[in-house]
């Protein structure tokens, strides 16, 4: 750890070799060690000491720190850094299963007796929730984690604890033993390195708290407490300290030296601090005198201001007192001459309030007079009004009625040309919709027979290209055979009908090459013509879709008129009824209108504004 930590703190500083045993720890506790298979054998029920030590074997044969010995199938032994100890595996399952059920572990805890209670203490919930099977090695395992993370959070002090001898009695000393104990225990290499090592060490700022007296002017206008350090360690003149990243490294012995210059710097500021306290001190005596006198001095100067303050009061309510006295008086006086001017301005204004009384009543009997005399003249020229409007309305009523009456009868006849033009119409989408789904059928079969026939042209075509391959190798095949037996044969047989019919097969495959080939024009041809056809029948297509168009076209706004003409019978029929009972209501002809059929279609009339008791 010492020597990890120089290295950390990159000092000046030769490595000392020393005895890790890393791999021993692995062997028996890491993932895949020893612990970890013994509790992997202990959860299989058929698993023996003889499966589990064969399981050792094959695992860690090529282990340095794992040996197998030669006369024994159970045995096995570690080499530890101490020495080799050999271990026996017959009884290590059972003592491994060798655990509480938990249920009974919950009974005995719960238990009334306390020595009963501590022999099972409860599992820690983690431990009892992460896994049914707790072995005694994973408890172990546990366990010795929590003292890992125990010691690492703290700082440890470690006892060697020796033994002079293997009897273990006193008074007898074994050299040869103690050596081994202390070398085995890595005590050696601690002195050795602890000698040639720094022994103090101190952060930064832990140093410059600490040794920060010994040269306050240093440290003033710098932040940084390496610098500072250093400065301080150069002031005091000491020797083969190391200076790290974090940490100040320095020799034994250099400490209470700068511990003693500490004590000597710190006792002359206890003796300024001393003096300064004394100093306080006799100051604080003579303030305190001087405090009092002032106090005294206070209170007698209050005492006489109070005394004039008394005079000065009084002298002030005397002329408070006048003040009102004279206030009062004044107040009564004009009082007295209020009531009389009040009394005054009533009678006067009472007076002419009167006055302008009686001439308010009179001037209102003559308004009054007045209005009756116009109502009755305006009531009479407008009731001769009346009766001249009333005349004349009926008159031009008659009239109207007379000319919606011819219009009417040519609107009937109108309305039956109408509606023959809308059967004819409502014939003529019915046609269309059946041609439009006509057409439909035929070009639906079309396209399933144009795509019936590409797809037998498209059969024969690979057929045809198959055997125009096959030809073409057979023809090379044979080539290749002819120039084989041209070659090997001699010369008088080159003059032999066999040429003359190796010729002939060619002249008759280049035939049947040529054949295919016309063949195959003609299926591209053909091909041309289906595009062509096709090309046709959606033209056809397209020009019987406009026309349906068109149609449907045609019909919405045979529909649209349709149902104009529907609402404007209905809205003449309504305007009828009601130019019907206007004329009953008002004009004497209105029997003879009664007498006239319905019309269906709508009746315009003038606009008449009907007032109450026959007013335009």
């Amino acid at each position: 750890m010492e020597q990890e930590e120089y290295t950390r703190e990159e000092i000046n500083w030769s490595y000392i070799e020393f005895v890790d045993n890393q791999d021993v720890l692995d062997l028996i506790e890491k993932k895949g060690g020893l612990i970890a298979l013994l509790d992997e054998a202990c959860m299989f029920p058929r698993s023996t000491h003889e499966t589990f030590a064969q399981k050792l074997y094959t695992t860690f044969k090529n282990n340095k720190r794992f040996v197998k010995p030669k006369l024994s199938r159970t045995d096995f032994t570690v080499v530890h850094y101490a020495g080799d100890v050999t271990y026996q595996a017959d009884h290590f399952l059972d003592k491994n299963k060798d655990y509480v059920v938990a249920e009974h572990q919950d009974l005995l805890n719960a238990s009334s007796c306390p020595f009963v209670a501590s022999l099972f203490p409860s599992l820690p919930e983690e431990s009892s929730k992460s896994s049914k099977f707790s072995s005694i090695g994973s408890r172990f395992k546990l366990q010795l984690q929590s003292l890992m993370e125990t010691l690492s959070s703290t700082e440890p002090h470690y006892i060697r604890c020796v033994k002079p001898n293997n009897l273990l009695k006193p008074a007898i000393f074994e050299n040869t033993n103690v050596i081994q104990q202390l070398r085995c225990g890595g005590v050696l290499e601690a002195i050795r390195i602890s000698c040639a090592g720094y022994p103090t060490r101190k952060t930064f700022y832990e140093f410059v708290n600490r040794f920060g007296v010994l040269g306050p002017e240093l440290l003033e206008g710098s932040n940084d407490d390496k610098i500072a350090c250093q400065k301080i360690l150069e002031k005091m003149k000491l020797e083969n300290y190391q200076i790290g990243k974090t940490k100040v490294f320095l020799r034994a012995g250099q400490m209470a030296d700068l511990d003693a210059r500490r004590a000597e710097v710190l006792g002359k500021a206890a003796r300024i601090i001393q003096r300064l306290m004394r100093t306080y001190i006799a100051r604080k005596q003579f303030v305190l005198v001087r405090r009092s006198a002032t106090h005294l001095q206070s209170f007698v100067r209050g005492t006489l201001v109070r005394n004039l303050y008394e005079c000065m009061r009084r002298e002030a309510a005397a002329v408070k007192i006048q003040k009102n006295v004279r206030r009062h008086k004044a107040r009564e006086s004009y009082l007295l001459l209020q009531a009389a001017t009040v009394t005054l301005q009533t009678g006067l204004r009472a007076m002419s309030a009167r006055k302008e009384f009686r001439f308010r009543k009179e001037t209102k009997a003559a308004v009054h007079i007045q209005a009756r005399w116009r109502c009755h003249r305006d009531y009479s020229h407008y009731k001769n009004m009346q009766r001249a409007v009333l005349t004349y309305q009926c008159a031009w009523r008659q009239r109207l009625a007379r000319r919606e009456l011819r219009n009417l009868k040519m609107a009937a006849r109108e309305t039956g040309a109408l509606k023959e033009a809308k059967d004819k119409l409502e014939k003529r989408v019915e046609e269309l919709t059946w041609r439009l789904g006509l057409e439909k059928r035929l070009r639906t079969d079309l396209e399933e027979a144009k795509t019936q026939e590409i797809a037998k042209l498209q059969e024969t075509l690979h057929d045809l290209q198959l055997q125009v391959e096959e030809a073409k190798t057979m023809a090379t095949k044979e080539r290749e055979a002819a120039r084989k037996a041209i070659e090997e044969a001699p010369p008088v047989i080159k003059e032999t009908p066999v040429l003359v019919e190796d010729t002939e097969k060619v002249n008759s495959l280049t035939a049947e090459v040529d054949q295919l080939k016309a063949l195959l024009q003609t299926e591209r041809q053909a091909r041309e013509t289906a595009k062509k056809e096709h090309a046709e029948a959606e033209r056809r297509n397209e020009e019987l879709m406009k026309k349906f168009e068109g149609a449907e076209k045609k019909i919405e706004q045979l529909q649209d008129t349709a149902q104009r003409l529907e609402e404007k019978a209905t809205n003449m029929e309504s305007e009828n009824k009601v130019l019907r009972q206007q004329a009953v209501a008002i004009s004497p002809t209105a029997k003879a209108l009664a007498a006239y059929p319905k019309s269906p279609f709508q009746l315009r009339t003038p606009e008449i504004v009907n007032a109450p008791n026959g007013e335009m």
